[in-house]
């Protein structure tokens, strides 16, 4: 008769990679004591890195591994990850097959099945409850135990292990879900790979699908160069599938060998084609996922105070490497940020006892005093945090620091606190009690001494985020790569709201900070609407400028697309959500402030993970066969104290002989969920509707200038002349410092023996702020003389930076508004991208209710001041069509022609008919001077007066 034993395990401990056996002997404590051996866990630390030298994905004596396939499916950032392998035993002698999976700490496993000798065992996610009565029927009969391991610092581990018979045949196949995060400008999917022998039919498939496209794809060399061409790659623009096949042969380490040279992580990184800042908006099945990753933006001055822990346990290596790192980070700053920096042991000392300019000399005298530090006594954290937050308070009321700045504290600390207030729950409230909103906290754990979970609770807690540093040789380069995370703050406040009535259950959509590189997504549930479309408005603060983002998106094209996708995962947006939800519940449960509050957190949990099948802290994977008398139990770990790492959702479990399981649960760290508040009225009427009167100076096609003269009630036209490159300034006001200027593009070549040009650039520079808005055909540039933020046409947007404003709609017009009295809109012209002739360009209107000073002027400013003017003896010209006259103006006697320009405000393709006199020779006598005299250097060049 055959006994299934099945040993599903889960990490327990990002302490430095614990491992320890033990026999489940009851339910696990929702609160643990703080207070650790220092002993034991050395030892700990000793047998993990043993058990990790030892890790196979197939492990048996006399075991034949006839495939081991790895699948990935990533839509939209969600992968969904298929493991598979097909093992007989071919001994002689009944033995247990060992099926291991490294799974990715913020994976959640959603499903295992294995079929043994034709009966299989399908896996469903059950309420904990129905664990424990399992677990309780096991204790009864003394067959519980269970292990709990980690083996890298990436990684958990599932593990399962079988007794089977000779003869037999096991498949074993396990899911798990995650969702992709954004580090430094790219997504990172990675997949372990040590099957500790070699298989005849081993092969790796990532599918990638991104509707908006894919920018980049790469397969670092993470296996070993052996591999490195043997990894295939092939990429559309939406779609990468990226295949690693290896025969026997090329498994082997060497030509004569029998063990298997794969043993590592594979890697895939990618990221994804944004057409605009305003971000991608998905809606499928019912739910929508918003992904917010602006760039091009300058970053935000910073005020950091670093607080080091130099007490004696961080003596040797671990002190090298943060003084390595520390003098590479402070490096880093720029002549705009602000720093000091507090060590601290029992005692607490300040670098300097103010926050400094990061100057070249600070700089240098601040890495001399890193180089000098010399670890040795006790922890005193409470001080150094409260001391660190008094600095910045300090700064912050003296009007030190720009007040758009980004403040923040990063704690690097290996140990819990001895000297002092010692007790965690005290501290982390004295955190809070002082810690302003607007200031954030970095919490930096090394090694396996220090309470991560501590440190990640009051960093989350203080709008920052925690990482543990494992005390290795790259160290510094742990330390170094979490800085850049946070190295380039882009902006502020960020808040993404949708019509009322339009989502529901959204996760959370309010975040402090985004740094660049990284990527803020908010998911929901769509409501039933009349509408085919869901818009998105995003606000948020940037170096002095406010920023509202549009994104709209069509309800159903996305479920239409991804049904013709043989290899997509159809169900992302719902998974995703639940994904979500899930991790930021979690979170707001640890720091639910009542019991009767975290009662309620835990049943939304519970819920969730019940209908979405994930493997959570509340939940197990309970195993059964279709006759259900073999039964099996796998859960995720609970306890962090007990050496969970980050917290982020893991599954894992235990063995056991016979039919009883036994569970063991974990609990990730906190995320903060915050409801949707009514989107800002400004964005959805208003200031973005494009409405202007028909008192208007315009420029458009080739290029064609228009002037009304309301008083003669005339419309005079002229054309200019000029080359490509050339600048023009259309209009300066030297009294109130704003001047427009357009550069000229030609057409792609001559036609009719004529080079058509085109205004390509418009720039509107405000003098008394130093701002100039650079319009292009493919981008909208506001720069300061320091910060410099670009847009693309792709979005809806209003920008404001002191007295200038920028509205977009979405491929069609940009319209700039100075102290609300000057208004200058361009019209964006796309033309067919293969066109022979035809380039993109733009159209100028400038309304005649501007408000100038006396000394305005420019090819279209000069008629703020209308000149008299008369048209007579109206005859027959060359062109039966077209009218001849003479015209008055400026004492000057001109032939003019009567013809029509379009004025394309209402209608960009076809435009309406504007009829004209127009006057010959690049308006010769009706402009003041020569056109020649309006060309200037620059874009925000002022002309020279005439």
């Amino acid at each position: 008769m055959r006994r299934l034993l099945l040993l599903l395990q889960g990490l327990l401990i990002l302490h430095q990679g614990l491992c320890f056996e033990f026999v489940i002997d009851g339910e696990w404590e929702d609160e643990v004591s703080h207070v650790r051996d220092h002993r034991e866990r050395h030892k700990r630390a000793i047998l993990t890195s043993e058990e990790q030298e030892d890790f196979e994905a197939i492990r048996g004596d006399d075991i034949t591994v006839k495939s081991y396939k790895v699948e990935s499916r990533i839509t939209s950032r969600f992968a969904h990850t298929t493991v598979r392998s097909s093992v007989v035993n071919s001994g002689s002698k009944a033995q247990s097959i060992a099926f291991n999976v490294q799974v990715p700490k913020r994976a959640f496993i959603s499903n295992f099945t294995m079929n043994v000798n034709g009966i299989t065992f399908v896996g469903s996610v059950k309420e904990k409850t129905v664990a424990r009565n399992l677990y309780a029927q096991a204790r009864a009969k003394n067959k519980a135990a269970g292990i709990v391991r980690t083996n890298s610092q990436d990684l958990e581990t599932f593990k399962t292990e079988v007794h089977v018979p000779p003869g037999s045949n096991i498949e074993f196949e396990l899911h798990y879900q995650e969702m992709m995060l954004r580090r430094l400008g790219s997504y990172e999917h990675t997949l372990f790979l040590q099957p500790g022998r070699l298989v005849p039919q081993f092969q790796v498939d990532v599918y990638i699908f991104e509707p908006k496209g894919i920018s980049m794809v790469e397969t670092p060399n993470t296996l070993g160069e052996q591999f490195a061409e043997l990894i295939q790659v092939t990429t559309t623009k939406d779609k990468s599938h990226i295949v690693f096949k290896p025969s026997l042969q090329q498994q082997k380490k060497c030509d004569n060998c029998t063990g298997s040279a794969i043993d590592g992580v594979f890697t895939v990184k990618y990221d994804v084609t944004r057409d605009s800042n305003a971000g991608e908006l998905q809606v499928s099945d019912g739910h929508f996922v918003h992904f917010f990753a602006p760039s091009k933006l300058s970053p935000l001055p910073k005020n950091i105070v670093f607080v080091i822990d130099v007490s004696g346990s961080m003596w040797g290596v671990k002190m090298k490497q943060t003084v390595e790192a520390m003098k590479a980070i402070v490096d880093d700053l720029t002549i705009d940020d602000h720093f000091s920096i507090i060590d601290f042991n029992h005692n607490v000392r300040c670098w300097s006892e103010e926050l400094v300019p990061a100057s070249s000399i600070q700089i240098a005298d601040a890495k001399k005093y890193i180089q000098s530090i010399k670890p040795s006594g006790g922890t005193n954290i409470n001080e150094a945090l409260m001391r660190a937050v008094q600095m910045l308070v300090r700064a912050a009321n003296q009007g030190l620091i720009d007040p758009r700045s980004v403040s923040m504290i990063i704690l690097v600390s290996d140990g819990d606190p001895t000297v002092g207030e010692i007790k965690l729950s005290t501290i982390q409230k004295n955190v809070k009690r002082v810690m302003r909103e607007e200031f954030s906290l970095f919490s930096l754990g090394i090694g396996f001494d220090v309470d991560y979970d501590f440190l990640e609770r009051i960093a989350m807690e203080n709008r920052g985020m925690a990482q543990r540093i494992y005390a290795n040789h790259d160290a510094a380069e742990q330390l170094r790569a979490f800085y850049s995370q946070v190295s380039s703050p882009l902006l502020t406040r960020v808040t993404v709201q949708f019509p009322e009535a339009s989502v529901t259950d959204v996760t959370q959509n309010r975040f402090d900070k985004y740094f660049e590189g990284s990527e803020l997504v908010v998911a929901g549930r769509v409501l039933p609407s009349v509408s085919d479309t869901l818009t998105s408005f995003t606000t948020a603060s940037a170096a002095r400028l406010d920023i509202t983002l549009e994104t709209e998106t069509d309800m159903t094209e996305l479920d239409a697309e991804l049904a013709k996708q043989q290899h997509s995962f159809t169900g992302f947006a719902k998974q995703m959500w639940a994904y979500l939800t899930i991790k930021q519940l979690i979170s707001e449960r640890s720091l639910a402030p009542t019991a009767a509050k975290k009662r309620k957190i835990t049943q939304r949990i519970m819920t969730l993970s019940l209908e979405h099948q994930f493997v959570t802290p509340l939940t197990a994977l309970l195993v059964e066969s279709d006759d259900a008398t073999e039964r099996l139990l796998a859960d995720s770990p609970k306890d962090p104290k007990q050496g969970c790492c980050s917290g982020i959702g893991m599954s894992g479990g235990a063995s056991f002989t016979g039919p009883s399981p036994s569970t063991i649960v974990y609990e990730p760290p906190p995320w903060v969920h915050v409801t949707t508040p009514s989107p800002p009225r400004s964005i959805l009427k208003g200031p973005l509707e494009f409405s202007v009167s028909d008192k208007v100076h315009l420029v458009d096609n080739d290029p064609h200038f228009i002037i009304r003269l309301p008083g003669s009630n005339v419309d005079v036209c002229f054309n200019i002349d000029s080359k490509p490159g050339h600048i023009l300034n259309l209009m300066s006001d030297n009294g109130t410092g704003v001047v427009v200027n357009g550069q000229l593009i030609g057409s792609k070549q001559v036609h009719k023996s004529k080079l058509r040009t085109y205004f390509g650039i418009i720039s509107v520079y405000y003098q008394p702020d130093g701002v100039s808005v650079t319009v292009g055909t493919d981008y909208i540039r506001v720069t300061d003389g320091r910060n410099n933020h670009s847009f693309t046409w792709g979005a809806t947007a209003e920008i404001t930076q002191d007295g200038v404003r920028i509205s977009i709609r979405k491929n069609s017009v940009a319209t700039i508004t100075i102290n609300d009295n000057i208004q200058v809109m361009v019209l964006l012209h796309r033309v067919w991208k293969k066109h022979p002739f035809n380039v993109d360009f733009l159209g100028v209107y400038i309304p005649t209710e501007n408000y100038y000073s006396p000394l305005v002027h420019g090819l279209i400013g000069q008629f703020n001041r209308e000149p008299e003017v008369s048209v007579y003896d109206i005859h027959e010209g060359a062109d039966p069509l077209k009218k001849e006259a003479t015209m008055e103006v400026k004492g000057n006697k001109l032939l003019v022609t009567r013809g029509w320009q379009k004025d394309y405000r209402q209608d960009k393709k076809r435009g309406s008919n504007v009829y004209c006199w127009f006057i010959h020779n690049s308006g010769k006598g009706f402009i003041d001077g020569h056109y020649t005299n309006y060309i200037v250097p620059d874009l925000t060049s002022f002309p020279q007066m005439l």
